[in-house]
């Protein structure tokens, strides 16, 4: 079926091929990685459109000598079928298989990981500048994004290569799939970028300055100044030069008439240079063309219908969320919702459809989020940051300075809070309980189903201060939709008496504490469950009755390190209640990071699941 494709299994076995058959070899990566995301889901648009991209790049450039580096790591699935991985693409995103993202554990020629964005020209100017002081002559490839370009980080990388003009072999391929290209344009730009890129083009400019420095200065600054001034009207790279960057482009990413000679030219030339290539994010596959947000990111489809809708009737936490927000902003017209590049993820489209001059989504800079949040607050608004919890730990300086410190009314929905799943370690939201809890004056609470979140974020748009509320990936409860209600801060709630036992949860886990202590109920085990709901202020006179028990477990999804379950141990010695011979253990996740895998997998090892407990509560009772 992919008779070329099959016989390429390092990319030293591409370079071999003749220039008219990489055409061939495109088509049947780009069905070939359809065909594996449709069965394993994953990151699709943005793979299918840097196939003639990821081709070009391996066959102009000695990689894994030449480093390569993808920015997030979502355009990367091309890129592992032609570096050695292929035959185990079919275990892509799940356990005990091939990451969705870049990973330097996984092959010689992912030499850096990134689940995040933004970090690859950081990453490869680093890589550049070790390559200069090694006295070798490698490339540092990075290819990043349009959309990643957005964040702040970005720049800074930029304007620090910047001050290596010529020193380092540093080349950033701007992925642009926002843009179209038509006919003349694109013609036009691609002979631009052959010529300027070309030996003779360099050799001409560099004779002219030559030529120009021997004429009198006044006429020499004109003559600058013209050529900057033509520059400017034929490229759309003037901001990049002015950074210090040769900027080629725009060229077509998918065609290899453009790339190939564009590519081998640069790779002559000194650095840091800048290449800006056009595509079509889902390029080749038509429902991915059209739908590419659809697509971005998918679970596993039958391709001939594509992507179906999905038939669970029962919301998950970001619907619950969203629904509830657009409810409090139709009461209340101070609120304010801010994403970083995340609408349809965090659950804001709708927010933006009632609320068009009240949401704003200020790309991926998540640190610029929380401080225009902080803008908006000192003016009387009650900003809601939506954000996953892995994107909040970006802005943790921003969160303590330019919100907390000031005590602004900021709201930070943390969605995707504990384990994730598929995405694996670089999307866990494994962490937010502790670092956020070391906060003074933030209040931090998780809900432990739907209605709990609707009651703590009406909580927290009225509460006047700094408050995070966090909740996991997934399907909520279905239970009964009770109206909204504000909380009162620090109050838990019990769920259940019990004398031999003391379950004190928060979050996600409640609801599975409630149907362990039923099964210990049937074997006559009385057990009591106590929803903490806040983890900063605790309710002390909640974890007082749960103390009366000769053995108290605290349940979370967060890592144990100065998560939950340690604060209520630092409670705990603090009121004196240890020294009564009170058997105290915290159960969440382990000090060390979660890998992919389904989320029932993964509490399935990490025994954060029903079983899992049961198992444990009996070893502590033996």
């Amino acid at each position: 079926m992919y008779p070329l494709l099959n016989t390429i299994h390092e990319p030293h076995q591409l370079r071999l091929l003749p220039e008219s058959s990489l055409r061939q070899l495109a088509d049947e990566l780009r069905e070939f990685t359809i065909d594996t995301v449709s069965k394993t889901g994953g990151h699709l648009g943005a793979s299918l459109g840097v196939v003639e991209l990821t081709v070009a790049l391996h066959y102009v450039f000695d990689t894994p000598e030449d480093r390569l580096i993808w920015d997030v790591g979502h355009q990367s699935y091309p890129h592992k079928i032609l570096t050695g991985r292929r035959e185990r693409m079919t275990t892509l995103r799940q356990r005990h298989g091939l990451s969705g993202f870049t990973n330097r554990s996984e092959s010689p020629y992912d030499p850096f990981g990134a689940g995040h964005s933004s970090t690859s020209i950081s990453a490869a100017l680093g890589m550049a500048m070790a390559s200069r002081r090694q006295g070798n002559d490698r490339h540092a490839i990075a290819v990043i994004g349009d959309g990643a370009m957005t964040a702040g980080m970005v720049f800074e990388a930029l304007n620090n290569a910047g001050d290596h003009q010529k020193q380092v072999n540093l080349i950033v391929i701007l992925n642009d799939n926002e843009m179209s290209i038509s006919a003349n344009v694109g013609a036009f730009s691609a002979y631009l970028s052959r010529i300027m890129s070309g030996r003779t083009y360099t050799r001409l400019k560099g004779g002219t300055g030559r030529m120009l420095g021997r004429i009198s200065p006044p006429l020499l600054d004109a003559a600058r100044k013209a050529e900057e001034h033509v520059k400017g009207l034929l490229t759309p790279g003037t901001l990049f030069e002015e950074l210090g960057f040769d900027y080629f482009g725009p060229i077509d990413g998918h065609d290899f008439n453009q790339l190939l000679p564009t590519l081998r030219n640069v790779r002559e030339l000194p650095g840091p240079i800048l290449v800006h290539v056009v595509t079509k994010k889902g390029k080749g596959f038509m429902p991915a063309e059209k739908n590419p947000c659809t697509y971005h990111g998918v679970n596993p489809f039958d391709r001939r219908q594509g992507v179906m809708p999905a038939r669970d009737v029962t919301p998950s936490y970001t619907q619950v969320f969203a629904e509830t927000l657009v409810e409090l902003g139709r009461a209340d017209p101070r609120i304010m919702a801010i994403t970083a590049a995340m609408p349809e993820g965090t659950g804001l489209s709708e927010f933006n459809e009632q609320f068009p001059d009240r949401c704003f989504d200020v790309g991926i800079a998540e640190q610029h989020a929380v401080t225009f949040a902080a803008g908006l607050a000192c003016e009387g608004y009650i900003p809601v940051v939506a954000i996953y919890s892995t994107f909040l730990q970006r802005a943790y300086d921003q969160l303590i300075h330019d919100v907390v410190l000031q005590k602004l009314p900021v709201v930070f929905a943390l969605d995707r809070a504990g384990i994730v799943g598929a995405d694996g370690p670089t999307h866990a939201g494994a962490y937010d309980l502790t670092f956020l809890r070391a906060i003074p004056d933030l209040v931090l609470m998780a809900p432990a189903d739907e209605n709990e979140l609707r009651h703590m974020l009406a909580t927290a748009v009225a509460l006047g201060g700094p408050v995070a509320l966090r909740y996991p990936r997934g399907s909520a409860l279905n239970l009964p939709r009770e109206r909204p209600r504000q909380l009162t801060v620090g109050e838990g709630r019990i769920l259940r008496e019990g004398r031999d036992i003391s379950l004190v949860a928060i979050g996600q886990p409640v609801h599975m504490a409630l149907h362990v202590a039923e099964k210990l109920a049937e074997d006559g085990i009385e057990v009591g469950v106590f929803d903490a709901r806040f983890a900063k202020p605790l309710d002390e006179a909640l974890l007082r009755r749960a103390a009366q028990a000769p053995l108290l477990l605290t349940l979370e999804e967060n890592t144990l390190c100065g998560g939950f379950g340690a604060a209520v141990l630092e409670f705990l010695a603090r009121d004196g209640l240890l020294d009564a011979g009170l058997k105290v253990r915290n159960i969440g996740l382990p000090d060390r990071f979660i890998p992919h895998g389904t989320q029932a997998e993964l509490r399935a090892e990490l025994e954060l699941d029903a079983m899992g407990l049961l198992g444990r509560i009996h070893a502590l009772r033996m």
